[in-house]
């Protein structure tokens, strides 16, 4: 098992498969989500918009994964999660922060992928503290890894700014 933590932008790494933070309608939108649909092309949004609606506007709720071929992008696949919103951590944000986390691994052992990167999802427009989110992640990973995946899987947790970096490796190294 193979955790690693970067600073890049996500949407240059030559991965199995880079997680897109979108939202359930898999629309596009701000973030992470908008410049993985500008670094992936058009070819991406046709995509999404294939993919069943589960409710009405709804083709990934909230915890679930979906998966996309990347096009434009140098990963052969978007592995599409969607987190919960903020709303003070006593509504099931820390599950389903973590539910993002494995199902967006078991879709990646699914389709037979050995390397993925995830951002910090839910921490940007849904307002999740990165640090709480840390700690969700880690105990995610971790213990899906730990399960099912073993160190076949290559997983690196990537970051724009040095300063959540550096935050998230300081949850992972006291876990």
């Amino acid at each position: 098992m193979s955790i690693t933590l970067i600073t890049a932008d996500l949407t240059r790494l030559a991965v199995d498969a880079i997680v897109n933070a979108a939202n359930r309608q898999l629309l596009g939108g701000g973030g992470v989500d908008g410049a993985i649909h500008r670094a992936a092309g058009p070819r991406l949004l046709q995509a999404c918009r294939a993919l069943p609606e589960v409710a009405s506007g709804v083709r990934c709720p909230t915890g679930e994964a979906r998966i996309t071929p990347g096009f434009e992008l140098p990963a052969a696949h978007v592995i599409h999660t969607v987190g919960p919103v903020w709303r003070g951590g006593s509504h099931g944000e820390p599950e389903q922060l973590a539910a993002c986390y494995r199902n967006a691994l078991q879709l990646a052992r699914e389709h037979g992928l050995r390397s993925i990167a995830f951002p910090a999802i839910s921490c940007g427009a849904y307002g999740y503290p990165p640090e709480l989110a840390a700690e969700a992640a880690c105990r995610s990973l971790r213990r899906t890894l730990a399960e099912a995946y073993a160190p076949a899987m290559d997983v690196r947790l990537c970051f724009l700014d040095t300063a959540m970096t550096q935050l998230w490796q300081r949850v992972f190294n006291a876990a």
